[in-house]
C-alpha cells in the first residue's frame, strides 16, 4: 500500500505565534534529551569528590580484604572553596546606564536604584554564588529569575536550580541560549499541590497511575542516581532524593515538567532612524505618524517567540505565551567550560580526580607499609592459627609462643620490617599534591596555604597566576550575572509601566538623597500633546557590572592604597579626601561620622581665626588709610582753591589800592613801574598806554607839594578843602595794605558816607 504526502513546499506555513506544542513535539524533545551525550553521572561523581565522598564501595571492599586502612585527604574541596571565595571577594554590583540615550540619565539612575534594591531582596547574590560552586566544580549551574507566587513576599525571586533538574538544547551556540529551541525542568511534587496548581486537571493528577511515567520513559533520564561513593567505610549512601521519590509510592508524588520553547515567526518590525526597533502595530497612531514623517521604516524579520507549557507525563496541563517581557528563558546558565566536539560542560574537578585518587592510595599504602611486618616461619613454628598469627604479627606489642619441638627439629621464625619503599611513597604523595595544584591552577598560595614562595613578591605572583588561570570561568560567570540583572531589570520596567512613579534615591556617605519622577506627563507647548517625561518604556537601558568590586576586603585594599596616597599630601588635601576614606571603612555609622567631620572642617582652629582676623584688620586699616588720604587730598585741594581765591582777592584789593594811590599821586607811577619791572613785569611790545592801567579822566589828588619829596608830606589842608570833603593825609601809603583809620568812624544816617570820595565812580 502506497501513501502519498503533500510536499512541504506547497504547505501553507502557519504563524506559529499562538500555536501550542503538540504531544509528538514534546515526545521528540524528550527523545532528543535522552540521546544527548552522557555527562550527568560523571558530574555527580565529580560533585561527590568535591564534597569529600571519594572512596567507592569496591575499593573499600578490596582494601579491607588486603588489610589496608582506608585513607582520604580531600584536596579538591579546599581548592573549590578558594575559587568560590575569590568570586565573593571580586563580586561587583549592577550598574544601569543609558544605552546611547543622552537624556536618559535620570531614568538610568532611578532604575539603577530599583535594581540594586531588587538585588538585595531577591537574594540574587546568594543564588549566583550557589550556582557558581557547581559550575566551578562540575562545569554548570543554573539560576532562576522569576516573579514570586506569594504576594506577601518580595515581587521578584532568584533561586539556584540543581543541574539534574534542567535539560536544554545542547545544539545552541549562543552563551545566553538565545538560539536554543527548548529547555525544560523536571520536579517531583506532591499530587495535592499539583492538583491545586492545575485545578482543571485535578482528576488526572490525583487518579493517575504510576505506570504511565515508566511507559513514557522520563525516569530513564541520566543523572540523579547513586554514585556509590562514600566518605568512609561506615557511611552508606544507597539512595538520593530523586530515587526515593520515584521508588516510594507512599509519597504520592508526581513529576511535573516545565517546558520553555521558541517559535520562530515572521514579524513586521518598525525600525526607527535612531536605532530603536519595535513590533509594528497598525492601530498605534505613533507608529503610523513615524512612518508618515519618515522617521522609521517597516522591515519583515524572523524573530523568536518564547512560550511555556506544563506536562505531567503525556498530559499537557497548560500551554501559553511567556509571562515575562524579555525574550529569554527564565533560567540563566552559569557554565565553566565545554568540550569542543560535544558541548559537554566540565569544571576543575575533572582534571583533579587522578591526583586525588593517587594521593588517597599513597597515604593508605604509606600507612600500611609503616605498619606491615614481613615474617618467615616454618610450618608449626608458632602455637596459634594462621589468622591469629597474621593479626598478631603487625602489632607493636606482639607476643609469639613458639613450638619447642618444631624449633628443635630445625624450625625457623623471623620477623622484620622493610622501610625502603616508604620514602618513595612519601615522595609520590607530595607529587600528587603538587599535581592537583598544577592541573587546576589553584596554587597553595591562592588557598592561603604555605607554598613554594620564599618572598612576598613570589607569593603575589603565584596568586596572580591562579587568577589568570581562572579568567575563562570568571568571564562566563560575569556574563551570567549580567544576564540575571537584565532579566530583573525587564521585570522592574514592566511593573513600572506608564504610571507616574516617584523614586526616592537614597543617599550614601558622599551623595545626598534625591527624587526622580518617572513617566511624568507634560504638555508640549507647541503641539499641545501630552508626553511623558522620563519615559521608562522608551528609554534604552543597559545593565552592566561595576568596574570595581564592592566586597569589604577590596574596600580595605582601596583604603590602604588611598591612605598611602594622601599620607604625604598637604593638610587641606587630606581634609578633602577624608570623607572618601570614611566611605571605604566598615563603620556602622559612616554617614554621621562624615557629617561630623564636615562640621568640624567648617570651624577653623584658633590660629587660623587669629590669622583671619589679622588679615581683616589689616585690610580695614588699609582701607581707612586710603580713605584718610583721599580726604586729605580733597581738603588740600579745597585749601589750595581757597588760597588761590584769597590770593586773588588780596591781589585785586592791593591792585585797587595801588590804583587809587597812583590816581591820587601820578608822580609815583614811574616808581611803581620800576618796582614791577624788578618783580618781572614786562610791558607790551606796542607803544602807548598799557591797557591794564587805565588813566582817570579826573584828577582826584589835590594840594600836593610840587615837587613831591618822600617823607615830606603834602601841603596842609585848608579848612576850605576839608570842608569840600578832601581826604586827609594818610601816613601809611603802602599799596599792599589798606590805610589805617586815625579815628573811629561815626554813625551815618540814610545814604550818608564818611567822605565825599566814597561816591567816586568805580
Amino acid at each position: 500500500m502506497q501513501t502519498t504526502t503533500t510536499p512541504r513546499a506547497t504547505e501553507e506555513l502557519t504563524d506559529g505565534r499562538d500555536e501550542p506544542i503538540t504531544r509528538d513535539e514534546f515526545a521528540s524533545i524528550v527523545r532528543e534529551s535522552l540521546a544527548q551525550p552522557p555527562w550527568r553521572a560523571q558530574a555527580d561523581m565529580e560533585a561527590d569528590y568535591a564534597d569529600g565522598n571519594q572512596l567507592s564501595t569496591d575499593l573499600l571492599r578490596r582494601m579491607k580484604e588486603m588489610g589496608i586502612p582506608p585513607a582520604k585527604e580531600n584536596i579538591i574541596g579546599p581548592a573549590i572553596r578558594a575559587v568560590c571565595g575569590f568570586e565573593a571577594k571580586t563580586r561587583t554590583d549592577w550598574r544601569v546606564t543609558p544605552d546611547g540615550d543622552p537624556g536618559g540619565q535620570d531614568v538610568a539612575d532611578a532604575a539603577n536604584f530599583k535594581l540594586n534594591q531588587a538585588e538585595r531582596h531577591s537574594k540574587a547574590d546568594r543564588a549566583l554564588s550557589a550556582a557558581f560552586k557547581p559550575a566551578c566544580a562540575v562545569g554548570i549551574g543554573w539560576v532562576e529569575v522569576s516573579r514570586s507566587s506569594n504576594s506577601l513576599e518580595y515581587p521578584y525571586k532568584c533561586r539556584y536550580i540543581h543541574r539534574n533538574e534542567i535539560w536544554w538544547d545542547m545544539k545552541a551556540i549562543e552563551p545566553d541560549l538565545s538560539d536554543a529551541r527548548w529547555l525544560y525542568r523536571r520536579r517531583w511534587i506532591s499530587r495535592t499541590r499539583a492538583a491545586r496548581m492545575f485545578p482543571d486537571h485535578a482528576i488526572v493528577i490525583m487518579n493517575g497511575a504510576d505506570k504511565w511515567i515508566s511507559e513514557f520513559g522520563i525516569q530513564e533520564l541520566e543523572g540523579g542516581q547513586s554514585t556509590g561513593l562514600h566518605a568512609a567505610a561506615e557511611a552508606h549512601r544507597a539512595w538520593t532524593t530523586v530515587e526515593d521519590a520515584y521508588y516510594n509510592e507512599e509519597n504520592k508524588t508526581v513529576c511535573i515538567t516545565e517546558l520553555w520553547y521558541r517559535r520562530w515567526v515572521t514579524t513586521v518590525m518598525l525600525k526607527m532612524t535612531d536605532g530603536r526597533a519595535v513590533k509594528y502595530d497598525e492601530a498605534n497612531e505613533l507608529h503610523r505618524a513615524a512612518l508618515a514623517l519618515g522617521r522609521g521604516k517597516l522591515v519583515e524579520e524572523l524573530v523568536p517567540v518564547v512560550r511555556r507549557s506544563y506536562w505531567m507525563g503525556p498530559h499537557c496541563l497548560f500551554d501559553g505565551p511567556s509571562p515575562y517581557p524579555h525574550p529569554h528563558f527564565p533560567y540563566v546558565r552559569v557554565i565553566a567550560a565545554q568540550e569542543d566536539m560535544t558541548g559537554i560542560p566540565f569544571g576543575l574537578v575533572r582534571d583533579m580526580l587522578f591526583p586525588q585518587d593517587n594521593l588517597n592510595s599513597t597515604i593508605s599504602k604509606l600507612r600500611w607499609g609503616m605498619s606491615a611486618v614481613e615474617t618467615i616461619r616454618t610450618k608449626g613454628a608458632v602455637i596459634m592459627s594462621d589468622a591469629q598469627f597474621r593479626q598478631m604479627a603487625s602489632r607493636v606489642d606482639a607476643d609469639f609462643v613458639l613450638d619447642p619441638e618444631a624449633m628443635e627439629a630445625g624450625g625457623k621464625f623471623e620477623r622484620k620490617r622493610d622501610f625502603q619503599l616508604n620514602a618513595q611513597q612519601f615522595q609520590l604523595m607530595q607529587d600528587s599534591r603538587a599535581a592537583a595544584a598544577g592541573v587546576s591552577g589553584v596554587t597553595p598560595s591562592f588557598q592561603g596555604q604555605q607554598g613554594t614562595a620564599t618572598s612576598g613578591v613570589q607569593e603575589q605572583t603565584q596568586v596572580e597566576q591562579s587568577q589568570v588561570s581562572l579568567a575563562d570561568l570568571m568571564d562566563n560567570f560575569k556574563d551570567a550575572r549580567a544576564m540575571v540583572g537584565e532579566q530583573l531589570m525587564a521585570l522592574i520596567i514592566e511593573d513600572m509601566g506608564k504610571e507616574e512613579t516617584v523614586v526616592v534615591i537614597e543617599g550614601d556617605v558622599l551623595n545626598a538623597p534625591r527624587t526622580v519622577v518617572l513617566n511624568k506627563p507634560e504638555v508640549d507647548p507647541i503641539t499641545n500633546i501630552v508626553l511623558l517625561s522620563n519615559d521608562v518604556q522608551r528609554t534604552r537601558l543597559k545593565v552592566a557590572l561595576e568596574d570595581v568590586p564592592s566586597s569589604s576586603s577590596f574596600r580595605a585594599q582601596q583604603l590602604n592604597a588611598l591612605s598611602e596616597a594622601v599620607k604625604a599630601a598637604p593638610p587641606e588635601i587630606q581634609q578633602v579626601v577624608m570623607p572618601f576614606m570614611i566611605d571605604l571603612m566598615d563603620l556602622p555609622r559612616k554617614k554621621e561620622v562624615v557629617e561630623a567631620i564636615r562640621k568640624a572642617q567648617g570651624q577653623a582652629d584658633p590660629e587660623a581665626i587669629r590669622n583671619q582676623v589679622k588679615q581683616e584688620l589689616m585690610y580695614d586699616l588699609k582701607e581707612r588709610e586710603l580713605t584718610i588720604k583721599e580726604s586729605e587730598s580733597d581738603a588740600r585741594i579745597k585749601q589750595l582753591m581757597a588760597q588761590a581765591v584769597q590770593t586773588g582777592v588780596q591781589a585785586a584789593f592791593s591792585a585797587m589800592q595801588a590804583g587809587a594811590q597812583v590816581a591820587q599821586m601820578p608822580m609815583i607811577a614811574p616808581i611803581a613801574d620800576e618796582i614791577m619791572k624788578g618783580a618781572g613785569y614786562q610791558r607790551p611790545t606796542t607803544g602807548g598806554d598799557d591797557p591794564d592801567f587805565p588813566t582817570p579822566d579826573v584828577t582826584a589828588a589835590m594840594n600836593i607839594k610840587n615837587p613831591y619829596i618822600q617823607g615830606g608830606g603834602g601841603a596842609a589842608a585848608t579848612p576850605e578843602a576839608e570842608a569840600e570833603g578832601a581826604p586827609p593825609v594818610r601816613e601809611n601809603t603802602s599799596p599792599a595794605f589798606p590805610p589805617v583809620p586815625q579815628e573811629a568812624e561815626q554813625g551815618m544816617q540814610g545814604m550818608e558816607t564818611p567822605a565825599v570820595a566814597d561816591n567816586l565812580p568805580q
